[in-house]
């Protein structure tokens, strides 16, 4: 009894660690194949529920910002120092300059090997029609949110109310329960539908020429701006940049292989001790970097979303899309700490900010999911140039102390 017991729980949890880019590639393949035979009647059952998700995600967003961006903000001005700005801002400046680093290139690349409005241009098939609709209102829209999280996040600081503190984070743990347990496992089968619509509307054959080149197009960017980001910490901290990056190897082939920038935390911090990184200066600058440094994140999250707003034959305005940059950046302060959070955090801002629909936004995850390792890759990497610089400006405050 007790061995078949044991037997059941490793099963439960080798399911479990199967990666969410494998389930979203197993959905992506079963909707290719099912889209061809499927009766119509069938693909508007998909369609329906496709639509009941989307309209839950709508629902749930505002709510993420509201339950993981007050007690992140929060949680700040507890331990407020200048070591923790100076990070803080780096990381924010890092991920900002990582979104309109993606712009100009994207935007400047896509028509050597994008075809624009390629998606429109071809869909000449059948709209299909959903049996039902269910309209479930989101309480507020993103910006209302981030505005909300803000004033509440930062009264609390000066307030230090602890009851409505701990209301807060309660709120945040219940969007954060909810977000893993109710929407991440069905993404996989919500992206399903949606390429099993578009294969039964003869649209697949578009972006499954397109997928592969935007997806090697985030992965080569993303080493370039590493790149760039050590030749800079290398300057400053007085380092040889090549050698640095390359200690830093580990970290980014582990983040690459989990998905995770938090599990990655213990690789990363023995990463920037090989590069004459203090432990105290590591032990502090890795673990919240992991929540608030998300360039490699925010480099595919924009060239996915600029790919579909350019085959859709959508015009990409500069100021529009910084806009969305930067308030994805304080979107996604604490979004690490769910899985596929970036992500969710994102969702309500590309269509708010962006003009995408709810199919454009799917296409954008699955973009993003398809091939999810080299974000937190990036992210982790990026980590190592910040407590470079952090050591250059506080190592010898912290060696005196």
């Amino acid at each position: 009894m007790k061995s078949n017991t044991h037997i059941s729980v490793m099963k439960g949890l080798h399911i479990k660690k199967i990666p969410l880019f494998v389930k979203v590639l197993a959905g992506m393949a079963l909707g290719v194949g099912l889209g061809f035979i499927l009766p119509h009647s069938c693909i508007r059952i998909l369609k329906t529920f496709n639509l009941l998700f989307s309209q839950f995600l709508k629902f749930i967003v505002p709510l993420l910002v509201i339950g993981m961006v007050t007690p992140a903000l929060a949680s700040i001005g507890k331990n407020a120092g200048k070591m923790l700005i100076t990070v803080l801002s780096i990381a924010y400046i890092s991920t900002i300059c990582a979104g309109l680093f993606a712009y100009g290139n994207s935007t400047w690349l896509f028509p050597h090997y994008l075809t624009l409005g390629e998606l429109e241009m071809n869909s000449t098939a059948e709209i299909f029609k959903p049996y039902f609709e269910l309209k479930i209102p989101p309480l507020c829209d993103v910006m209302t949110a981030l505005a909300l999280s803000f004033m509440t996040g930062i009264c609390l600081i000066f307030t230090k109310t602890e009851t409505l503190k701990k209301s807060v984070i309660d709120f945040g743990e219940v969007v954060k329960l909810t977000i893993e347990k109710a929407v991440i496992p069905i993404l996989p089968i919500y992206i399903f539908t949606m390429i099993c619509e578009m294969t039964a509307s003869g649209q697949i054959k578009s972006l499954m020429g397109a997928g592969v080149k935007i997806i090697l197009t985030g992965v080569i960017l993303s080493v370039i701006y590493l790149i760039i980001q050590y030749c800079i910490a290398g300057a400053i901290a007085r380092k040889n940049p090549l050698k640095c990056l390359i200690n830093m190897l580990p970290a980014y082939l582990t983040a690459f292989s989990i998905c995770s920038s938090s599990a990655t935390i213990p690789v990363t911090n023995r990463c920037c001790l090989r590069n004459d990184v203090s432990e105290k200066i590591a032990g502090f600058v890795i673990p919240l970097c992991s929540t608030v440094h998300m360039c490699g994140s925010t480099i595919k999250l924009a060239i996915s979303a600029l790919a579909v707003m350019y085959i859709s034959g959508m015009s990409i305005d500069f100021t529009t899309f910084a806009g969305f940059v930067m308030m994805q950046g304080i979107a996604a302060v604490a979004a690490p700490g769910v899985m596929g959070g970036v992500l969710m955090a994102s969702i309500g801002l590309m269509e708010s900010i962006l003009g995408l629909d709810a199919a454009q936004t799917t296409l954008v995850m699955t973009l993003y999911l398809a091939f999810d390792g080299y974000g937190p890759a990036c992210n982790v990497t990026g980590d190592g140039a910040i407590a470079l610089v952090t050591e250059r400006f506080f190592g010898k405050q912290e060696k005196a102390v």
